[in-house]
């Protein structure tokens, strides 16, 4: 692979892990409560709004349709319309699945990009000092140039999320993370700080010695932003799946 073109993939990929770790490092790190208080009606219910404006944007971009203003306006605003705190996760379970909401305004926004951006630091600097101590040995050309694209490497995961965008012009943009195998207990134990069995229910938690499989559980993350009454807001919306096949569901 392309030199350049691999410092850029990893990049890409040290974005995502910063950014699942800002999202659901609350109950660790801000005193966030895991609320048990989404009904499963409306939980679908918001999921299919989140998946239409999905497919409501270009492939190309995550800036959303202005006919999407609406109902991306909807959205942000759903946790002040029913008096839910922001900050705290609500969570919706069912035996082997799980959906998870969070909203976010004001300073818990700008705590948010703080936090992502230091979680990016800190996995890239992590990231270079072990190639350095693995691989500087290695004389060959592609070698030499990969450590020095990933020395050169400098991003703004707020730019990468287009922040200044949203304050500027007002835009409702729209992300997705999707993971095929999400590992329960490094979201759960490592990032959140709470056993994986109180979150996703005892009968779906790994046994006390997992396989890869028992762990692996499909993922996807949505992140809704924009600016309400002048007020910069997020909303989360997180669907888990047990991804063992033979699980019986209840």
């Amino acid at each position: 692979m392309d030199p350049k073109q691999r410092a850029m993939e990893k990049a890409a990929e040290l974005r995502m892990h910063a950014e699942i770790a800002a999202v659901f490092e609350g109950p660790r790190k801000f005193g966030a409560e895991i609320r048990f208080e989404l009904h499963y009606p409306l939980a679908r219910e918001l999921q299919k709004r989140m998946a239409m404006l999905e497919k409501q944007k270009s492939p190309e971009s995550p800036v959303l349709p202005p006919q999407s203003a609406g109902e991306a306006l909807d959205l942000l605003s759903f946790a002040n319309a029913r008096d839910l705190a922001t900050n705290d996760y609500y969570v919706c379970r069912r035996p082997g699945e799980l959906m998870i909401l969070r909203w976010l305004a004001g300073e818990e926004v700008e705590a948010f990009y703080e936090r992502m951006q230091a979680h990016f630091d800190a996995g890239l600097e992590g990231f270079r000092e072990d190639e350095r101590q693995s691989q500087s040995w290695r004389q060959d050309p592609k070698t030499v140039a990969f450590l020095r694209a990933m020395d050169d490497m400098k991003v703004s995961t707020a730019e990468r999320y287009l922040r200044e965008p949203i304050r500027k012009h007002k835009l409702f943009v729209l992300s997705t993370v999707t993971a095929d195998e999400m590992d329960i207990l490094h979201l759960t134990e490592y990032v959140m700080g709470v056993a994986a069995g109180g979150l996703v229910g005892e009968a779906a938690a790994p046994p006390d010695e997992p396989t890869e499989r028992d762990r692996a559980w499909f993922f996807k993350l949505f992140s809704l932003r924009g600016v309400v009454e002048e007020q910069e807001r997020m909303c989360f919306f997180t669907y888990l799946q047990r991804a063992e096949e033979t699980f019986a569901m209840e």
